[in-house]
């Protein structure tokens, strides 16, 4: 039998050759742990069998693979990779004894690293094979392959943005970057998986596109295809699909009557294109609105009277009688009644009626006519007590009644005219103004009683016994500097960009502060009658005032304060404010947090398992916060996430230096909630700085995963442009983000171009939470070019009037309010009444509470004004209130061109 040279040696030798054998190779069969195993007698016929088999693997990065081999019974294994053996001494070798057989079994591993597979890469495939000995034979056990997996970048075909018609079918093309091993595709809209399975609607096919069968206007959105692997995870350039809606024409209404009393004349019908309304940029409908046509109205005919008859024979009281009719002729469609009498009396002679005596009778009638006078002498004099006293009681309430007809109209805007549509509208008086309210409101004598508060301190009262509604804009510092003097507003802000106010009674109103997206509510009828509030509305720093948060606690909110505190306020106002949270309540426990009198924060809601028995009331938006409350004060929204998939949006803002004039240039990349009050006060500050914007702002979502975001630039032209950075990235530590005690993080990425005459920069930038997602951005700008420097286009500056006191506040009229509420209010059997009005309006979750309230409605158009104040459409409204059926609760009135 020839001899195997090298430590692969069989042990069936003869005793002498053995022995020989042994001495030359310098170890024993029963000896070294490389050695062979001496098989007992009764195992010497069986050939090895692989009980574990080296699978094909991969290397991610520069992680080791580990390949096991393991054979019963065996003497020795040895792996052998690319035909090589490996050497002895990288094997791990472990023997057992099976229980059931009493058959040894040997274990065998080896390590294969990065640097390995990389000496062979691009002349074959790496494998590894390993191969058992016993006192029989051998067995070679199967190839496994070990692979470097990787995930290019760059898509093969990216998703294309489509506008497409409704019921269309749309095709969004993918091919995923090349990968080892081959990446797997999903999809995303708007961020969220779509699910094949569970929405039949969509269709992946095999090459990895997306197919919408039928396109519907959810459909409507950012869609992304995401392609990974056991190395990294890819997201594709988003493709926005915008499913449109051409309009379509509604039937013909009914004509209506003749214009003309008599003769000729006009009569018209309307039809509205609104079956369907055009929506996302759909076309409107092509054709006339209204329809005129000739008509003839029948004259009216005036009664006329006829002849009189004759008079009558004299009777016992001394008195004849003639009579005559309206025939001549009788009056007729819609004619005039004859005027007259119809009867005639007259006294007999003396000669053709007995005597009689008429003194006793004379007497009484006389006395019965000083009766009848005194007695309206009496109901005059009570008539002008009441007026007076009327007068006076409504004067100290209203100061002008033109309020309660003044036009409804978004304040500072001018209006458009909708071509005929239905408006839930009543004929502006032109006479006043549609901005804000500047009339004087007198006290009644005791003028102090309309300041008297029961739970807290309130403003001085005005001077001279009279209040005037302002719109907040006359003096902002001499108001926050006499709010200042007061005991409980010295620890408020002095800054007067960032607080409105402004004077209001029983009409109610409303405060702005400018691009903040925060403003308060009030009502009409919130304040009581007879009562006038100068009321505040301002937004504190977030340094200037800490909030005691603990574990995964976070702000969510700016922190408003309005006031005074302790004002009684009739029913509930409501304060619209930005939050930063991904307003999924499975994900947070989001409670409203409000300061005390003595500074403390209590909780007083959880979002979601609110009473409607609690002062306080929350619907949570997409991107905003609307508050119901009758408490005023210190307000802010904090989150606690509840697992690490909840998220807080962050804004990521990029500005440069507007002028470089030296070979160094420096970007600043701003990290911030995604709240409009903290971008305003950015872009206030690099206003300042003389910095301009170089990028649209970003949202990325900052999960709680006590991760830090890393930041870094790439993919600079190095022969013009190189970073003077130490390191590859910089980093903003987790808890500085996710506290939101710091307004203005931010990174600062300094660079340096090689010449002065350089003045293209192109580059990605990458921003992304470590171990977790992230996004890239292209940047491609002239440095030399001030294109884009911070103005009002990004500063989205709202030039609207801070305070509107008043039905100017309002879109839906005072009167038009009133008709509504008392249409809707009374419970209708078929559900034709505020129910329905809130299922329209998508806020039925909040069925319980606008049913605790003594009018439902009411709250239902606070809410409906709060979202829709610079963006309503009162004619959505009106369709609404048409389709409920309650047309009774609407005015319609002609376009310009139907007069």
């Amino acid at each position: 039998m020839p001899l195997l040279l090298g430590p692969f040696v069989r042990c069936r030798f003869s005793a002498t050759l053995r022995v020989l054998w042994l001495v030359f190779a310098g170890f024993t069969c029963t000896g070294s742990e490389h050695a062979t195993a001496t098989l007992p007698a009764a195992f010497n016929d069986l050939l090895p069998h692989f009980l574990v088999e080296p699978e094909d693997n991969f290397i991610v990065k520069n992680k080791p693979v580990t390949l096991t081999c393991r054979s019963t019974p065996a003497t020795q294994i040895y792996f052998k990779c690319n035909g090589e053996w490996v050497h002895q001494d990288d094997h791990l070798i472990e023997r057992t004894i099976d229980p059931a057989t009493a058959l040894p079994i040997m274990q065998v591993t080896i390590d294969i690293t990065r640097q390995q597979v990389e000496k062979i890469f691009g002349l074959d495939e790496y494998w590894c094979q390993c191969v058992a000995w016993s006192t029989t034979g051998t067995q070679k056990s199967q190839k496994a392959y070990i692979r470097i997996a990787y995930l290019r970048k760059n898509f093969e075909e990216e998703p294309q943005g489509k506008e497409v018609t409704l019921d269309q079918e749309v095709l969004l093309r993918c091919h995923p970057p090349e990968g080892v091993p081959q990446a797997e595709v999903e999809w995303q809209r708007n961020e969220d998986v779509i699910n094949p399975g569970s929405d039949l609607n969509f269709f992946m096919t095999t090459d990895h596109s997306l197919v919408i069968k039928k396109a519907r206007l959810g459909d409507t959105g950012n869609y992304t295809c995401v392609a990974k692997n056991i190395v990294a995870r890819r997201k594709s350039n988003s493709a926005t699909v915008l499913v449109y809606v051409n309009g379509g024409w509604s039937t013909w209404t009914t004509w209506s009557s003749c214009s003309a009393v008599c003769g000729r004349g006009w009569q018209k019908r309307s039809r509205s294109c609104t079956n369907p309304t055009p929506l996302n940029g759909g076309t409107s409908c092509e054709g006339q609105n209204v329809q005129k046509s000739a008509c003839v109205a029948t004259c009216p005919v005036d009664g006329g009277w006829s002849e009189w008859s004759k008079w009558s024979a004299c009777g016992a009281d001394c008195s004849m009688w003639r009579s005559r009719e309206c025939s001549q002729p009788s009056p007729g469609t819609r004619g005039k009644d004859c005027q007259g009498l119809d009867l005639q009396s007259l006294n007999c002679t003396s000669e053709q009626c007995p005597q009689t005596v008429s003194g006793a009778e004379d007497v009484a009638l006389y006395v019965g006519m000083v009766v009848v006078a005194l007695c309206l002498t009496l109901l005059l004099i009570v008539v002008v007590l009441v007026y007076r006293r009327k007068k006076e009681d409504l004067d100290s309430d209203v100061a002008d009644s033109s309020i309660l007809t003044t036009g409804f109209q978004p304040m500072g805007i001018k209006p458009s005219k909708p071509e005929n549509s239905h408006l839930l509208t009543i004929q502006p008086d032109l006479t006043t103004t549609t901005t804000s309210y500047q009339g004087t409101l007198r006290s009644r004598p005791h003028t102090t009683g309309k300041f008297s508060m029961t739970n807290g301190p309130l403003l001085d009262p005005l001077p001279n016994g009279s209040h005037t509604l302002h719109n907040g804009n006359s003096d902002p510092a001499e108001f926050v500097s006499r709010l200042s003097t007061q005991t409980y507003f010295k620890t408020l802000p002095r800054d007067v960009a960032n607080t409105s106010y402004g004077t209001f009674n029983f009409l109610g109103g409303r405060l702005t502060i400018p691009s903040t997206g925060i403003s308060l509510l009030i009502p009409p009828e919130a304040i009581p009658r007879g009562k006038i509030y100068e009321i505040y509305l301002t937004v504190q720093r977030k340094e200037d005032l800490r909030l005691p948060l603990a574990g995964c606690q976070t702000l969510l909110s700016p922190v408003v304060s309005c006031g005074p505190p302790g004002v009684v306020l009739s029913r509930p106002v409501i304060l619209s404010m930005d939050h930063c949270s991904d307003a999924c309540l499975d994900n947070w426990a989001v409670r409203l947090k409000k300061q005390n009198y003595e500074g403390t924060w209590e909780d007083v809601l959880l979002m979601g398992e609110e009473l409607v028995s609690e002062p306080y009331y929350c619907q949570l938006e997409a991107e905003t916060c609307r508050l119901f409350t009758e408490h005023l004060g210190t307000l802010a929204l904090v989150g606690e996430s509840l697992h690490m998939g909840a998220a807080k949006r962050l804004r990521l803002v990029l500005f440069s230096d507007a002028y470089c004039s030296t070979l160094e240039y420096n970007i600043r990349v701003y990290c911030m909630d995604d709240t409009q009050d903290v971008f305003k006060e950015v872009m206030q500050m690099e206003r300042q700085l003389g910095g301009r914007l170089i990028d649209e702002p970003h949202i990325l979502l900052f999960k709680d995963s006590y991760h830090n975001l890393r930041l870094s630039i790439h993919d600079m032209p190095q022969a013009h442009w190189r970073s003077k950075l130490l390191a590859g990235y910089q980093e903003i530590p987790f808890y500085h983000i996710w506290n939101g005690s710091q307004r203005y993080l931010h990174c600062t990425f300094t660079l340096e171009r090689l010449s002065l005459s350089t003045c293209e920069l192109t580059c990605q930038l990458c921003v992304w939470q470590v171990e977790g997602e992230g996004q890239s951005f292209s940047l491609n700008f002239n440095i030399a070019k001030d294109t884009r420097a911070v103005d009002a286009e990004f500063l989205l500056m709202d030039i609207s009037a801070t305070a509107l006191a008043g039905p100017s506040a309002f879109q839906i009229p005072y009167l038009i309010r009133q008709k509504i509420c008392s249409s809707l209010d009374a419970p209708c059997p078929n559900g034709a009444d505020w129910r329905m009005l809130a299922q329209r309006l998508k806020l039925e979750r909040h069925m319980s509470f606008f049913a605790s309230k003594a009018s439902p409605t009411s709250l239902i158009l606070d809410l409906w004004e709060a979202q829709h104040f610079h963006s309503g459409n009162i004619n959505q409204l009106a369709t609404v209130m048409a389709d409920i059926g309650k047309q009774e609760a609407m005015i319609f009135l002609v376009s310009d061109g139907e007069c």
